[in-house]
């Protein structure tokens, strides 16, 4: 990559991170994107699963397609980071990295545009609300693989604590699912100097929270891995006043459908027995919010081997599972495809957790980020 368009990238992701939206409300960012892909070239089409932006590239007579996914959506969060570009928006941040991850596609995108050097056609996928799990399964409802066709379907994410120029990806489910949870404890309300004469649905709810934390040791195989989190508790209940109920709310991670079944059972087992022994009731809801990302075997091999052909790369093709879930489940269950890390960096902001309110995206990532794209799309649409 020139000085020139380096430059150039640079200042468009920094732009993007000081204008941020969130979710669905992302149309800003849409257009602006929509509008440098149409400079470049491509055919747009806007508006696909509510703000999502597809851009096509077709190259000779190759009957191959792909579609190479980021995501636009930002945090509802606030930035911590006293940067020039900081964000100008109460409340929202790009702590996630999608303001590289649209900088990088779009780089790619104009690149390919440019240069060529494929046979086929490219699907440039640009998606809303990746971080509530909804815009994938929003575009898909939306006709995206009818609209669009495609073979397979490839997305990219950045990886603090991962050294810049270094790619990791794994064959098989390397996400985990996310499921959420809320436990409703009704008992008998009153007086606090009176317990006896009340169902104390507090101590229900603590019994319950500590029979959780035996779902994972105690049900699950010590060769699956799970997560049972309690992450808050509600109570209609004040200083001198035992509450009636109890809400209990939390999330749950693992990488097969064997372990979702096994948690939620043994939590309405576990819910229902230590109400039933207080003389309270319990109800539980459980839901999933993220698929895991399953990643197929050819495909992995295609995007290592692109990986591999950037000069001073470093690639891990068993990298291994990661804990946090990603949206981009939803495309693989229609389309095979591989889901990679990219290096951000290990010091300062670069090196942040992601979801941090100190983290920043690296801008020396941007020219890796670019060249991948670019070399996976040669790799799999030779000319």
């Amino acid at each position: 990559m020139n000085s020139e368009e380096f430059a150039d990238l640079t200042a468009l992701r920094r732009a993007l991170h000081s204008r941020p939206e969130t979710g669905f409300d992302v149309d800003g960012t849409a257009a602006e994107l929509a509008r440098r892909l149409r400079t470049a070239g491509l055919t747009v089409t806007e508006g696909v699963g509510g703000t999502g932006v597809v851009a096509t590239l077709r190259r000779g007579d190759g009957e191959g397609a792909v579609g190479l996914r980021a995501d636009m959506d930002a945090l509802p969060i606030r930035e911590c980071n006293e940067l020039d570009y900081r964000s100008t928006a109460a409340g929202r941040f790009h702590g996630c990295g999608h303001d590289g991850h649209s900088t990088m596609l779009l780089g790619a995108a104009r690149r390919l545009a440019q240069e060529g050097g494929f046979d086929g056609t490219v699907h440039f996928l640009f998606q809303p609300d990746e971080e509530n799990g909804r815009g994938a399964q929003a575009m898909i409802d939306d006709g995206l693989f009818d609209r669009f066709p495609m073979d397979a379907v490839f997305g990219l994410h950045n990886l603090p604590g991962l050294p810049v120029g270094n790619f990791a990806t794994d064959t098989g489910a390397m996400t985990a699912f996310e499921e959420l949870f809320e436990i409703r404890i009704d008992g008998r309300g009153g007086h606090a100097s009176a317990p006896e004469r009340t169902v104390d649905p507090v101590v229900v709810a603590a019994e319950t929270v500590l029979a959780l934390q035996g779902i994972v040791s105690r049900s699950v195989s010590p060769r699956e891995h799970a997560v049972v989190s309690v992450t808050e508790l509600v109570t209609d209940g004040a200083r001198n006043i035992i509450p009636s109920s109890v809400v209990i709310r939390g999330d749950c991670r693992g990488y097969s459908d064997a372990v979702s079944v096994t948690i939620e059972r043994r939590m309405r087992e576990i819910v229902s027995g230590i109400a039933a022994a207080h003389g309270a009731t319990g109800q539980v809801s459980y839901a999933r919010a993220f698929q895991p990302v399953v990643n197929t075997a050819a495909a992995v091999g295609s995007a290592a081997a692109a990986a591999r052909r950037i000069p001073e790369a470093v690639v891990d093709d068993a990298y291994g599972r990661i804990g946090f879930s990603e949206d981009f489940a939803q495309f693989l269950h229609h389309r095979p495809g591989c889901f990679i890390l990219m290096g951000n960096g290990m010091d300062g902001s670069h090196g942040a957790s992601l979801h941090n309110p100190h983290y920043d995206f690296n801008d020396e990532a941007l020219p890796f980020g670019v060249e991948y794209w670019v070399r996976l799309v040669r790799e799999l649409l030779p000319a």
